[in-house]
């Protein structure tokens, strides 16, 4: 059973979004003799994190909402890398896609591994993502610090969390072929937040 680590590295230098350097995270390392501690200063949207309702909806429930057996399961990874600028209905409709599944979108995000914000990012369109709410699926993850950009009241946000369907933002799917895979997404165990970091973890269990 082969194992990949999906999730971003944590470090000073991470991409953020926008590249506003207040989202950064801070490192303030003091030692004293043979002890060295660490304080870390973290934004709930550091690198790979998992997005809660509360994120786009006022008043909408909060992190802890999200069972962690709804995080560790079986997932599909599509490749979608043909996607210009936004993955469409089309672009999915491309694909087999069933009730409950839990989609992994790799798209051309993929390609860069710049710490610097891409503006031009991937993302998944309103209408992508009213077509994943008609196939009643469990969640979808994508390979950029956000599932959408330009789209005026986030469309992809709301309807997505006000359809139940859990959003991962940030992977790393770059040597991730497309097929079935089994995910363990171990966020941290925040309450009262509308978003955790996480570390992803795929397991192909087709090799052993």
């Amino acid at each position: 059973m082969k194992c990949y680590d999906i999730s971003m590295e944590i470090k000073p230098t991470i991409q953020v979004w926008e590249d506003i350097e207040s989202k950064k995270p801070k490192f303030d390392t003091k030692t004293f003799g043979h002890v060295t501690d660490t304080t870390l200063t973290l934004n709930a949207h550091t690198g790979t994190h998992i997005d809660a309702p509360l994120h786009m909806i006022n008043d909408a429930d909060t992190f802890e909402s999200i069972s962690l057996e709804r995080l560790v399961r079986d997932v599909k990874v599509l490749h979608l890398e043909t996607a210009e600028d936004g993955i469409t209905r089309d672009d999915l409709e491309a694909h087999t896609i069933e009730k409950n599944d839990f989609l992994l979108l790799k798209t051309k995000n993929s390609d860069h591994s710049s710490d610097h914000f891409d503006y031009a990012f991937i993302y998944l369109t309103e209408d992508a993502a009213n077509y994943l709410i008609e196939k009643e699926i469990e969640g979808v993850g994508i390979d950029t610090l956000g599932i959408e950009r330009s789209q005026e009241g986030n469309p992809t946000h709301r309807n997505l969390f006000g359809n139940d369907i859990i959003i991962i933002e940030g992977l790393r799917l770059k040597e991730i072929a497309p097929g079935n895979y089994f995910m363990v997404a171990a966020p941290l165990k925040l309450i009262g937040t509308e978003a955790a970091p996480a570390r992803v973890l795929l397991f192909d269990q087709t090799l052993l």
